[in-house]
């Protein structure tokens, strides 16, 4: 079988700009139609579909946030009758309303295609076991990778997320190659093996289609090591889409590749919303170009990364993701990602990938603790205290902020069962 899914995979640069022209207008034409917020976003900012020439003209028409879809709660950003609606999605809402977004029946077909390309891509082959452990439900991980799974041709055990003792029982009678899921609830799978005393990487699974959270280079390797597969991941967000947005290919596993015959990607600076050349790192931002429920035009995502030229495919790609604009942490002036952190913990062998940052304010100036637990093997008092000094002084030296660490005994940190939370900010609002 051909290592390409769909013949656009090969397409050069004029044939896919030619589609994407054609696509952006088509859409830019529609949400005027069908939208009446994104329309009058269009009035305010002096723009009208009809003024897209060439895609740089994107660069004119106004951004799209998700501020946009709490404020059309529920159904105002539909680009279709309610009645036309055959799936709905929704964010969890633990910040506000929750952002919900709907999809036709053409967009459901729309979406499997696209995430069966993202499976082909990742190595994945008709006929393949695949353990799907995201979660389904509102949130669009687990019903994006099981259609998409189920149209390549392989059979899917839809076992969602949690319950990681069945998780382990499963894998290990059923024996699929493959396993879905975000990079932490890898570690937290490893554990279970553990636990029930099997070896980790005697397990049948050889490749992880990764996504849902950030993934460090070194939260990767840790990954690759224990449960011996390979991990290649995906990236997608709900109000795009799902997962499916960009995928990384089996054969260059550098960077994802954007399917950008679907989704047109923009890098922007993010406090002025200039655009940005290629190569340069700003927050990504997306335009739909074949949806129908729900088209979004200039989506920001908050995502800090860049675009680089394509490798496996000649699609762009997005570099490793720097973080997101808005869970950047200000710590007496210094800006702080939380990947930073975790990549200086990874860099120890003492350290397992099991942290948690909290950040306080007792006497009106922010103050952080890193909260980790150490490696089973390594676990003894002087090699606490030989692990929280190094790793106080990593974060000083690459960082330039003080941070208190706290070694935690081995499984005290609570493990996560979908994305991770690794932030505890207890400042007053």
């Amino acid at each position: 079988m051909s290592k390409f899914y769909e013949a656009i995979e090969t397409a050069g640069p004029a044939e896919l700009a030619a589609l994407q022209l054609q696509r952006l207008k088509n859409t830019l034409a529609h949400a005027w139609r069908n939208v009446a917020p994104l329309r009058r976003k269009f009035e305010q900012a002096g723009v009208r579909p009809e003024d897209l020439d060439t895609l740089a003209d994107l660069g004119r028409f106004p951004f799209s946030t998700k501020g946009d879809l709490r404020e059309a709660y529920p159904f105002g950003l539909f680009a279709v009758p309610r009645e036309k609606i055959v799936r709905i999605h929704a964010s969890s809402g633990t910040t506000g309303k929750p952002t919900v977004v709907g999809y036709t029946q053409a967009d459901l077909d729309l979406w499997a295609g696209i995430m069966a390309r993202t499976i082909h891509a990742a190595g994945g082959r008709p006929g393949d076991l695949v353990h799907n452990a995201y979660g389904y439900g509102l949130f669009t991980g687990g019903l994006g990778f099981h259609c998409g799974a189920e149209r390549l041709g392989c059979t899917v055990i839809p076992m969602s997320g949690g319950q990681t003792e069945k998780q382990v029982q499963l894998i290990s009678d059923f024996r699929p190659r493959i396993i879905c899921c975000t990079p932490s609830y890898l570690l937290t799978l490893a554990d279970g093996f553990a636990e029930q005393g099997i070896d980790p990487a005697s397990s049948s699974l050889r490749l992880a289609l990764a996504g849902g959270e950030p993934c460090t280079r070194e939260m990767r390797a840790a990954i690759e090591t224990r449960l011996r597969l390979d991990v290649v991941e995906s990236y997608g967000l709900s109000e795009v889409i799902g997962p499916g947005v960009a995928a990384e290919c089996i054969e260059a596993r550098d960077g994802l590749t954007v399917w950008e015959d679907h989704f047109y990607p923009e890098i922007i600076d993010p406090s002025t919303g200039e655009v940005l050349p290629d190569g340069k790192f700003g927050e990504l931002v997306l335009t739909t170009l074949t949806k129908e429920a729900l088209p979004m035009i200039r989506y920001r995502t908050r995502d800090l990364t860049r675009l680089l030229p394509g490798t496996a495919r000649p699609m762009r790609r997005l570099d490793k993701f720097a973080g997101r604009s808005d869970d950047m942490l200000i710590i007496r002036g210094v800006n702080v990602f939380p990947s930073q952190i975790e990549e200086l913990i990874l860099k120890s062998p003492a350290l397992a990938p099991h942290y948690l940052i909290e950040v306080t304010r007792p006497q009106h100036l922010d103050e952080i603790e890193v909260q980790v637990e150490m490696t089973p093997e390594a676990d003894n008092d002087t090699a606490r205290i030989h692990a929280a000094a190094e790793l106080r002084h990593r974060i000083k030296s690459y960082i330039g902020i003080s941070a208190r660490v706290r070694v935690m005994p081995v499984a005290s940190i609570e493990r996560p069962v979908g994305k991770a939370r690794r932030v505890v900010d207890r400042r007053a609002k």
